[in-house]
């Protein structure tokens, strides 16, 4: 199944905002790289790639019912927007099902399971360190508490200029 309708699915969902789009097309693609570095098995990659497309998908409906779009709120309102839109187009309940699991989980940082759900989290992040302009210090942080992979931990180096813990505490590059 191609991500194409998913992706177009998405934009006219976020339709006017072009912020957005550009967020989860990115996380999407970083999302992509990762899981295709660490070599996951197609079905894995085509959840973790759906996952990605939609993982921000509660976003409006938080900001309409709560004024906020706190990580708290799109954990709770994304997985039925997400379940909706991928059954209008015909995705398979074991996708939608673990599709939804991950979007009401991905700002969740403890007990993650699955390498789809730790690449979503390290994909995201990726792209959140740079939106939001973190400083050095946030994103070393990010880097020795969050990323696990081996292509997330370089990806994060070198987009970043970050250097390996070992390698800091040794005062080696």
């Amino acid at each position: 199944m191609t991500d194409a309708p998913l992706i177009h699915a998405m934009i006219c969902y976020d339709a006017g905002d072009p912020k957005r789009i550009q967020h989860f097309l990115k996380v999407y693609e970083f999302a992509k790289l990762i899981g295709t570095g660490e070599r996951l098995d197609g079905s894995m990659q085509h959840v973790l790639e759906t996952a990605a497309i939609v993982h921000d998908i509660g976003i409006r409906l938080s900001e309409q019912k709560y004024g906020s779009s706190s990580g708290k709120y799109q954990e709770q309102e994304g997985p039925p927007e997400a379940r909706k839109m991928l059954a209008d187009l015909g995705y398979p309940e074991a996708v939608i099902t673990r599709v939804c699991y991950l979007v009401g989980h991905h700002h969740t940082y403890t007990g993650i399971s699955g390498s789809d759900y730790r690449i979503l989290v390290e994909a995201d992040f990726l792209v959140n360190l740079y939106e939001d302009g973190v400083n050095t210090e946030a994103v070393q942080s990010a880097y020795e508490n969050i990323f696990r992979t081996d292509t997330g931990k370089w990806l994060c180096r070198e987009i970043y200029g970050i250097i390996k813990p070992s390698a800091r505490i040794k005062g080696t590059p």
